[in-house]
């Protein structure tokens, strides 16, 4: 793999069988004349993801099977620790995220107002339109971040985000999940002393018959442990001035 340029930005893209969608993904972004630095995390896809990815010109990690989308995030931050990136996005593979908005996310952490800027389809109205079910998690989430003292987000689950090098440097740590980095992390990432804001965003919908990593059986599984892993985040000790 080639070695990236020496430039301060990353975007990160994890991906698990997204052949359909990976290269259009990377040609947007590629599209936006962004100077950032493209790394696709192969998320141990049985499909062409890996290939089609170094095609379209994105560097790129794979997995040896998959590990989960928490797992596949955090490797994007360790690349980006150990290639010395100050400052990085994450977006999903499916064509969700428009990469128009990488430098309004950026712009906060650039002029050091915000640590995290997530990408925020709630935090004003954008027409996105939620499942009903998915709706109330969403609330009630909200709502157990605020309980736990963190702070209020509008959009707990969005994928599209920045983040500062010290946040994304924490993130390397063994807390962080394998499976749903979500108000957990957002906690804990609170207590640490990070600016969380969010900025208005437009999204698009989720592709007809997708699988989202919150369906099935895992519907029942994720209040469950998240629930537990905020609790856990609200126990652990953090040093003052950990930032």
């Amino acid at each position: 793999m080639p070695s990236p340029k020496t430039n301060r930005s990353l975007l990160i893209i994890p991906a698990f069988n997204e052949q359909a969608s990976i290269g259009r993904v990377v040609d947007a972004v590629r599209a936006t004349g962004l100077e950032i630095d493209i790394l696709v995390v192969d998320d141990g896809s049985r499909d062409e993801t890996a290939a089609l990815a170094r095609r379209h010109g994105a560097f790129v990690v794979s997995h040896p099977f998959n590990l989960g989308y928490g797992a596949a995030i955090q490797t994007g931050y360790k690349f980006a620790v150990r290639r010395g990136y100050s400052e990085l996005v994450q977006m999903d593979a499916d064509g969700q995220h428009d990469p128009a908005y990488v430098p309004t996310l950026l712009e906060p952490i650039r002029s050091e107002e915000a640590d995290i800027v997530i990408g925020s389809r709630f935090v004003e109205d954008s027409g996105y339109e939620m499942g009903s079910a998915r709706s109330v998690g969403r609330v009630f989430f909200q709502r157990v971040l605020a309980f736990f003292g963190g702070p209020h987000i509008a959009d707990p689950t969005s994928g599209l985000q920045a983040l500062s090098r010290k946040a994304f440097a924490l993130c390397c740590s063994d807390f962080y999940p394998s499976d749903f980095p979500d108000i957990d992390v957002l906690l804990l990432l609170h207590r640490h002393g990070f600016r969380i804001r969010e900025i208005p965003v437009r999204m698009a919908p989720s592709p007809p018959g997708r699988k989202t990593m919150h369906a099935g059986l895992r519907a029942l599984y994720y209040p469950y442990k998240m629930l537990l892993s905020t609790f856990r985040s609200w126990r652990t000790t953090v040093s003052p001035g950990a930032r």
